[in-house]
């Protein structure tokens, strides 16, 4: 059972006028659970309970556990997702309405996912959020579409939290020959533990996560993305939250979609003057979505 959808790749008109060259958006916030998680979760799910899983585990900032929430509830399996007391009302809201069972447990997400594996019994079955290789073969799908639409971008343009997303879709480059395309991995101030990480050349733990983009609230990220820098072609940049938020209302304007901050990072992104978005004729943006934010939040968020 494929648990996640094909989504749209589309030409952004805004964008690509107002940019002078082609912005396709890859619309991972339309997935079933409103975000790329889906992907590599649901192959994860797959995997394990095939061997005999009865239940999933996981911890979460918010869009990971509701991918494993929605995959067990698909599956018929039972969840039992933790997360931080940072995780907003409406991710935990809509983690129970899956079905699954809800822990809220530590400040951070370290502390709820030490608890989290706590929880592990000879039948159930852990679902890391982002660093796990089953997650990222999972994550790789959404470049397969790109590439099988005939869209090879001159760069490509994502977010990046703990890793995952960057191993998953660096995993689908270099399996479709686009080795020679730059990636550009962007945070928000506050969150950028990832920058920290490559200029150090081994993953660096934040003391704390202090931006409003909780879903990129890894204090480190994993080793295999930091590992994927020194071999492939990685610029890492960094937003404002004030850069991010008005991201994601320009594209709930010009596009009717809502994503959260940790999304608009990338969009963001688009407007800052970075080389590697520059040379090339056209960018993917990998629109990764989230559910975390609702519009009021976006609003009270936004600069006066």
């Amino acid at each position: 059972m494929t648990l996640y959808i094909n989504t749209p790749l589309l030409r952004s008109q805004s964008n690509s006028v107002r940019l002078g060259k082609t912005v396709w958006l890859k619309m991972e916030a339309l997935q079933p659970s409103g975000s790329f998680k889906l992907r590599g979760i649901s192959y994860a799910c797959s995997w394990h309970l095939e061997r005999g899983a009865k239940h999933f585990v996981s911890s979460s900032g918010g869009n990971a556990g509701l991918a494993v929430a929605y995959c067990g509830r698909m599956l018929d399996v039972p969840v039992t997702v933790v997360v931080p007391e940072s995780t907003s009302a409406r991710a935990r809201a809509l983690i129970e309405l899956e079905g699954a069972s809800l822990v809220v447990y530590g400040k951070s997400w370290a502390e709820a996912n030490a608890y989290a594996m706590s929880l592990l019994t000879e039948h159930t079955a852990f679902i890391h959020p982002f660093d796990d290789p089953l997650l990222w073969e999972g994550h790789a799908t959404l470049i397969d579409e790109v590439a099988q639409a005939g869209v090879k971008p001159g760069s490509v343009l994502l977010s990046v939290g703990g890793g995952g997303l960057l191993c998953g879709v660096l995993t689908g480059m270099m399996r479709n020959g686009w080795g020679d395309v730059p990636l550009v991995a962007v945070e928000t101030d506050g969150a950028a533990c990832y920058s920290a990480s490559v200029a150090e050349g081994k993953p660096v733990s934040l003391p704390e996560i202090t931006s409003i983009a909780t879903s990129l609230g890894a204090r480190s990220p994993c080793q295999k993305a930091v590992d994927w820098a020194k071999r492939h072609p990685i610029r890492s940049e960094v937003v404002s939250d004030a850069a991010a938020v008005a991201a994601c209302l320009r594209l709930l304007d010009e596009h009717r979609v809502l994503v959260e901050p940790a999304c608009g990072a990338a969009l963001a992104a688009l407007d800052h003057d970075v080389q590697e978005l520059n040379a090339g004729a056209d960018v993917l943006v990998v629109v990764c979505g989230g559910v975390c934010s609702t519009v009021a939040d976006l609003l009270a968020w936004r600069p006066t």
